[in-house]
């Protein structure tokens, strides 16, 4: 049996109804359910968990990025598919199914895995300092091919304020594209539209029936065409996203008791994660404590418990117990409420504020940043800045596009808890295959490609 798992983003049982007339008619006809999902409720957890059939204790993945004791570095959104422990869906597949392939396209850890035909997105940094919009595909020579037939990859609308339909148009596109080049035997489809609405705007904001229609029409469309081709469909998503308020600033908290270590870096202020004795790095709803000094570990937790806006704080070792997620994960693990979710910032005066703050640099910033998704409202005339910024850009002058806001009110959606409503569980339609987690989502696809 031919299979394809199209992954909607931010997908919940709250979202499902007259303003998704194809996938509610979709799950009418073939099934639908709800689980219960990973914590954190995070894409690179969600994903790994889904694809090894592993709970985190064993995957590793802990977030979306996490603290590298080694390099005394935060990395975020890294790319290789090394990191994720266990073996993969499509490994056992081709074990069990003569001739067996697999297309991934936009699911994350793409990098060098074992996967037949993968495509990602992956900016060029030459040596100049500039950062050239791209994708990363596998066979190397399947970029040119895909950027010949379909144009480039739409990056600005993949990430960052002018994120919207068009990525989640492109990469159906693809989908579509490599089907009819290569019919691989299971096609894993990443499509991203609804994570940035939900975010910006928050799940009750006006224009969200319109944002549903739109990735209604292209699920629609995608699966129109593989049952089309008698290619059975699966939908899914990996956690919901429900309507915040409160920003929680943890690292500033930690400043106010000494326990940073901050660098003067041509006047701004940077975050120096080795020489602190205890910083956070922060993923939505989640935050990992690091805490390099084990003296003051009692007090972290303290602090941390005593603060509002934070649900509770875990233990690695309760949570996950030995293995690569505690030697990952932070020394503890705050959890937000409800309504509150965690900003990476670390400085107090915004004229101090790290040069990357007000830009779009997913790599660089020690923890999650929605407010990328954004223009500082307090810009005059933001598309003139914009405009100004390619035009410089094309005539090779190098510069920063600072627009982003910093001020975190502005975010009205987030997810990473994995205690929410049963509405905003992530569902997978398609099939009536018991789930009640991520690790049963992996065998209801082993099962349907079978």
């Amino acid at each position: 049996m031919r299979l394809a798992v199209i992954n909607i983003v931010g997908l919940s049982e709250s979202l499902l109804g007259p303003h998704t007339p194809r996938l509610c008619e979709f799950a009418e006809k073939h099934g639908q359910t709800s689980y219960a999902p990973d914590f954190p409720a995070v894409t690179c957890t969600g994903q790994s968990s889904i694809l090894t059939g592993l709970t985190v204790s064993r995957h590793g993945i802990v977030a979306n990025g996490w603290y590298d004791r080694e390099s005394a570095e935060v990395r975020f959104w890294k790319q290789s598919n090394h990191l994720v422990r266990g073996e993969k869906l499509w490994d056992k597949l081709r074990r069990e199914i003569p001739g067996f392939t697999c297309a991934k396209l936009f699911w994350w850890y793409n990098m060098h895995s074992t996967a037949d035909l993968t495509i990602t997105p992956r900016p060029l940094y030459p040596a100049d300092g500039r950062k050239v919009f791209d994708i990363h595909t596998q066979p190397m020579g399947l970029r040119d091919e895909l950027k010949r037939d379909l144009g480039d990859f739409p990056f600005p609308a993949f990430w960052g304020p002018m994120a919207g339909i068009a990525s989640s148009e492109w990469i159906a596109a693809s989908a579509k594209w490599i089907e009819e080049k290569h019919s691989p035997t299971l096609s894993l489809v990443y499509l991203p539209h609804l994570d940035y609405p939900l975010q910006r705007d928050g799940p009750d904001a006006p224009n969200i029936p319109r944002e549903l229609r739109d990735i209604d029409r292209v699920a629609g469309g995608l699966i129109d065409f593989y049952q089309k081709r008698g290619i059975r469909v699966l939908v899914l998503s990996e956690y919901g996203i429900t309507p915040v308020s409160k920003p929680v600033h943890l690292n500033r908290l930690f400043r106010a008791k000494g326990w940073l270590s901050l660098k003067n870096e041509l006047g701004r202020e940077t975050l120096d994660c080795g020489g602190c004795r205890a910083f956070a790095v922060a993923d939505h709803q989640a935050a990992h404590v690091y805490v390099n000094d084990p003296a003051i570990l009692g007090e972290v937790r303290e602090l941390l418990e005593k603060t509002p806006g934070i649900a509770e704080v875990r233990a690695p070792s309760d949570i996950w117990g030995p293995g690569p997620a505690t030697e990952r994960g932070g020394d503890l693990v705050a959890v937000a409420d409800p309504d509150a979710w965690f900003t990476y910032y670390f400085w107090n005066d915004d004229a101090l504020a790290p040069d990357y703050a007000r830009t779009v640099d997913i790599h660089r910033k020690p923890g999650y940043d929605p407010c990328e998704l954004l223009i500082d409202p307090a810009l005059r005339f933001p598309k003139l800045r914009i405009a100004k910024f390619l035009l410089r850009k094309k005539l090779g002058l190098r510069g920063l596009l600072e627009v982003v806001p910093l001020d975190a009110t502005l975010v009205k959606g987030s997810h990473g808890s994995d205690r929410v409503p049963q509405a905003f569980h992530p569902v997978l339609l398609g099939t009536d295959h018991p789930v009640r987690d991520a690790a049963d989502v992996h065998q209801a696809i082993l099962a349907a490609a079978k």
